[in-house]
């Protein structure tokens, strides 16, 4: 086989067709399952490019799998699509400035990572049919990655089991491989009963819910104290029970979102939580009900596939930014307290450079120390398959996540650059595995001797189902 760097020539053949579906997904930014736009626009793309494409994979109407080649090993390249509520803002802007007032927005840079991924798994395919190569290359395009948490429901229905290496990407200020540090987490809906009665007349004759709430929330925090330091539990009511103050409330409903660096640690805690609710239940007289809304595994690491995907780093060096990306990097950069680009150094556990607005280095392997983390349902992936992830720089160091900022730099040149280069290690790494049955099967016992002893639960118990929406047009 051709080295595998040869592939980025047809990374960049697909310059084009790749930069258009990110922007076109960018255009019309769809939340949790309700992805039918993006699908649509991926599934289109897999087929004209010449894949055998499955739609509604796992049952999800906004999941879309698309494969190519015969025999071999099996190689996903994993995508998601979706955007985020409350972010919608004009692209290439340093000021805030809605398109549309509480519309979405692609404040995670999904329309990158779902078109990056697929131009890898694209250029693999041709790489593969051009030098008649044996091997399989499956693109996952994966709906609801923000708290919907989908990965987990199609882990559950077995859509990974003949998957031999799980690789991604997500975008980030810098570029390297993924510290594979994620926190596991389960989102919870408490749901309190009581009993409705005139707030002044008969105050004694009802039974908050709401009060109830309030209290489970006291309880959580002083939890706060008595949990490990590297726990993190959020949450928000949902349904208050009702706008008049003249009312006990007969119901009032609250969404907990409870994150722990291990499996282990998250389950004991959920069960802590649910204790306080049952507390906060008989203390008001009232009844709670729980259910488990999603839930992601932390990731499992894997030495072999990180040395692997750093080395196809290295050998790309670092992204080809120009003066005119950096100077629009420097507008947005301008907009971001110094607190926030202090953080973006110390995450990936670099020295900060004054005057640096976009990554220019390949940041070590293992480096940062984990303490800037979040949740991811690739985690939940990484328990059934081998798994590793990169990161690749595609906006201004110091960006906020989730913030109106990086959706505004989604459809810069800087981010289609850094999606490119994104796909070219993901392309390159790929084939090294293709090309090295023993890295593959060296990558499966790193991965079984970190499971030994710590058995797989998923965090989406079965029964639990997805919140799909309807789908438009009858699809």
């Amino acid at each position: 086989m051709k080295n595998s760097d040869s592939v980025w020539g047809f990374v960049e053949a697909k310059r084009e067709a790749f930069f258009t579906l990110s922007d076109r997904v960018w255009d019309v930014p769809e939340t949790n399952y309700e992805e039918f736009s993006a699908c649509e626009e991926h599934a289109r793309l897999l087929t004209q490019e010449g894949f055998r494409v499955e739609r509604n994979v796992a049952g999800l109407p906004t999941a879309v799998m698309g494969e190519a080649g015969e025999g071999g090993p099996v190689i996903a390249i994993l995508g998601e699509f979706d955007a985020l509520p409350g972010l919608s803002q004009e692209a290439g802007i340093a000021e805030e400035r809605p398109l549309i007032s509480g519309g979405n927005g692609h404040g995670c840079g999904h329309n990158l990572l779902g078109s990056g991924s697929m131009m890898a798994a694209a250029a693999v395919k041709d790489f593969l049919a051009a030098n008649g190569l044996k091997g399989r290359v499956r693109y996952y395009g994966c709906p609801a990655e923000e708290g919907g948490s989908s990965k987990g429901f199609m882990v559950r229905a077995g859509v990974f089991d003949d998957v031999d290496i799980a690789i991604s990407w997500h975008p980030a200020a810098f570029s390297g491989v993924n510290n594979p540090i994620s926190l596991a987490c389960n989102e919870l809906n408490f749901h309190f009963s009581g009993r409705a009665s005139h707030a002044s007349a008969t105050p004694h004759l009802g039974r908050s819910a709401l009060d109830a709430v309030e209290l489970m929330n006291v309880g959580v925090n002083y939890m706060r104290e008595h949990m490990p330091s590297s726990a993190r539990v959020h949450y928000a009511v949902t349904d208050a029970g009702g706008a008049a103050p003249n009312v006990v409330q007969a119901r009032a409903t609250v969404r907990y979102l409870i994150r722990a660096r291990t499996l282990g640690e998250l389950l004991g805690l959920v069960e802590r939580v649910k204790k306080i609710a049952d507390g906060a239940a008989l203390m008001t007289e009232t009844t709670v009900r729980s259910e488990v809304v999603s839930g992601d595994a932390n990731l499992v690491g894997n030495t072999p596939l990180e040395e692997c995907m750093y080395a196809n780093l290295q050998r790309l060096g670092p992204p080809d930014f120009d003066a005119t990306d950096n100077d629009t990097a420097l507008k947005f950069q301008r907009t971001f307290s110094p607190e926030d680009i202090a953080a973006s150094y110390a995450r990936f556990g670099i020295k900060p450079k004054k005057g640096q607005a976009l990554c220019d280095l390949v940041y070590p392997l293992g480096s940062g120390d984990g303490s800037i983390v979040g949740s991811t349902d690739v985690g939940t992936v990484s328990w059934v398959v081998p798994t590793v992830q990169m990161r690749g720089a595609t906006y201004a160091i110091g960006t906020p996540g989730h913030s109106w900022q990086l959706v505004a730099q989604g459809k810069l040149p800087a981010a289609h650059k850094g999606m490119e280069y994104a796909a070219k290690v993901m392309a390159s790494t790929a084939l090294d595995l293709i090309a090295n049955p023993a890295l593959i099967e060296a990558a499966k016992a790193d991965h079984r001797e970190r499971l030994d002893g710590n058995p797989f639960v998923n965090p989406i118990p079965d029964g639990v189902s997805p919140p799909l929406p309807e789908s438009p047009n009858g699809r």
